[in-house]
């Protein structure tokens, strides 16, 4: 007999489930709401369960849980690799490949994209992965659509393989050990979703692309301007004493140099057999971030090779960005060289290149960036310090075009692999628990400086914590309140006479269903107290059942809402709702088929 509370509280999940799944209402407003309503509602009307009474402020405890803490610091430990740059290697590989090897080359991406999703939040390499496989597709002429939403569903694969892939799993973890069920290991069920997870890349790499249209993807909405400037070649670097076909090799053929200046007299030209050396000059036209990428293969700078030049410490101090000012009427940059105006030690700014539009193109620069004359409508590609950059758009000497590119801490990124490598293997070998091991690790990023607390603040997701939070409430309340039981038993009495393979198999399809209408964090703490209910009422191990709640509530490939990645690919690739059904449909039946045989197989459920 369901007593008020009970009833209550089963209403409440349904209108949570519903408020989840509604776009026009913040996930966080919602979040708060059913907190709101779960505190008020046991202060207001007392119960008293077969534990004692429940206080209120129970409702809380998820915002200092073991599993929310570490969702936190691991999302900050993510954000320390992509602040350092430590993830952009591996996207310069595979753009490297593609043009060698197409077939081989989506592969490669597909199980890149799930190894690093099984340790890393799948968010940052999303959004890492999206321009390099749109400009990708622009070069081989292909469509980035069929490119996309198969990599954006193997970061979701891999995921589902080690117990912090994903903030779901964490949940399921966490809950699960607190209702008596043995705490799993990092590794325990990596070996299912290795196997499963390998049917669905097959179906991924080989089938998804087709059954997507050709369409553009969405173009970039920062345009790549074209700027002039010189790659000094420091002694030591990689292009100093090398042929001028081998630098140009090293770039994939991307870098094309216009002139090689060795003094503002002598300029040669770029013959294949040229040996480059300390103190030459390239002339180059690219965009910024290619002039960048320039300097990290080749060890190259876009500033004088000089001890004597004055930008030094504006290039060394802090956190770097870049950005675009342009010379206007009134700034008196006008018919000035920045050398005459002393622009490094005025403006602490350090110009990289320059952009001159029309027939006007800069054609060489003999004496140098700092002596060339500017005229109107000239647009310099300064780097600085973060505060420096920020405090353009109060000066009135040249305008400041939108947008600006935050640089990475290239030379933290070996600190950086270093920490999350600690941060998982202390947790693997079972040293430190992944919350204590995960905030130890994003204390050492802050001390060492691979982050700052701004980064802290960025790498953090308020939806996710406050779904995470509200979902722990949640499923405290089914469970205090017998809800969870009722509705393990209602789930028995539709599959009664089932064998337990048939009825797990059940639980996973009713989660992999529930995921992508409402939040997959929601529905697999939802869920893993309704598996535990299930296993203690067929007498049999929950293991088997929460690791079916926990994959069942990751196949959130149906709906572009299912996942914030989802949304991030759908964008990005111009994809309509019916393209994720089309794929995600298929993929989902066959992880949901592939997890059902192999389940029962690894912990001898009775067919």
């Amino acid at each position: 007999m369901l007593d008020n509370h009970t009833i209550a509280v089963l209403a409440l999940t349904v209108l949570a489930l519903f408020l989840f799944s509604r776009e026009r209402i913040p996930l966080a407003t919602s979040c708060l709401l059913i907190l709101a309503v779960l505190a008020v509602g046991f202060e207001l009307f007392p119960y008293q369960g077969p534990e004692g009474v429940v206080e209120p402020v129970d409702f809380f405890y998820g915002f200092g849980h073991e599993a929310l803490i570490a969702v936190c610091a691991l999302m900050v430990a993510g954000q320390g690799l992509v602040r350092t740059g430590a993830l952009e290697p591996v996207g310069y590989m595979l753009a490297k490949l593609w043009g060698k090897h197409p077939m081989l080359s989506l592969l490669a991406t597909l199980i890149i994209s799930a190894v690093l999703s099984a340790f890393i939040n799948n968010t940052p390499i999303v959004v890492l992965l999206i321009p390099i496989l749109i400009n990708v597709a622009a070069r081989t002429k292909s469509s980035a659509s069929g490119i996309l939403m198969p990599m954006g569903f193997a970061t979701l694969l891999g995921g589902m393989g080690t117990t912090i892939g994903t903030s779901t799993n964490l949940l399921v973890v966490s809950v699960a050990a607190e209702m008596g069920v043995t705490k799993f290991e990092m590794f325990d069920f990596v070996l299912p979703a290795a196997i499963a997870g390998s049917i669905g890349m097959a179906f991924l790499w080989l089938i998804a692309p087709r059954m997507l249209p050709k369409q553009p993807a969405t173009a970039n909405n920062v345009i790549n301007r074209i700027y002039t400037a010189h790659l000094h070649i420091p002694a030591g670097s990689f292009a100093d004493g090398k042929r001028v076909q081998e630098v140009i090799a090293k770039t994939d053929g991307e870098l094309k140099i216009i002139t090689i200046r060795r003094s503002a007299k002598e300029g040669l030209k770029p013959l294949p057999d040229t040996v480059l050396s300390a103190n030459d000059r390239l002339l180059v036209h690219d965009t910024p971030d290619k002039l960048k990428q320039f300097e990290q293969v080749l060890g190259v700078i876009l500033h004088p090779d000089d001890p004597d030049f004055d930008g030094h410490e504006h290039l060394n101090n802090g956190k770097q960005q870049l950005a675009e000012i342009l010379i206007h009427q009134r700034s008196p940059l006008l018919g000035q060289s920045l050398q005459s105006v002393d622009f490094v030690s005025r403006y602490h700014l350090v110009a990289l290149g320059v952009h001159r539009d029309g027939h006007h193109q800069i054609k060489a620069l003999p004496n140098g960036l700092g002596n060339l004359t500017l005229q109107l409508g000239d647009i310099l590609l300064v780097q600085s310090a973060s505060e420096r950059i920020n405090a353009l758009s109060l000066m009135e000497d040249f305008f400041v075009l939108e947008g600006t590119t935050e640089l990475p801490y290239s030379k933290k990124i070996p600190l950086a692999l270093l920490i999350m490598f600690g941060i998982i293997l202390l947790a693997a070998f079972k040293i430190l628990p992944i919350a204590i091991s995960a905030i130890a690790g994003v204390l050492l990023m802050i001390l060492t400086r691979c982050i700052d607390w701004g980064d802290v603040v960025r790498g953090l997701n308020l939806p996710v914590i406050m779904i995470v939070a509200s979902s722990l409430a949640l499923g405290h309340a089914l469970t205090v309140t017998g809800g969870s039981e009722f509705l393990a038993g209602q789930f028995l009495h539709l599959a009664a006479g089932a064998p337990p393979a048939m009825i797990l198999s059940g639980l996973m399809l009713l989660m992999a269903i529930l995921t992508n209408v409402v939040s997959n964090n929601a529905a697999a703490v939802i869920g893993t107290p309704i598996a535990i209910s299930i296993a203690h009422s067929l007498q049999l191990s929950p293991e088997p059942f929460v690791i079916a709640v926990l994959f069942g509530a990751n196949m959130s490939y149906m709906t572009p809402m299912a996942y914030k990645t989802n949304l991030l690919i759908m964008a990005a690739g111009n994809y309509k709702f019916m393209d994720f059904v089309r794929v995600g449909l298929p993929l989902t039946i066959i992880m949901w088929l592939a997890y059902s045989v192999l389940l029962p197989m690894f912990y001898y459920l009775p067919h």
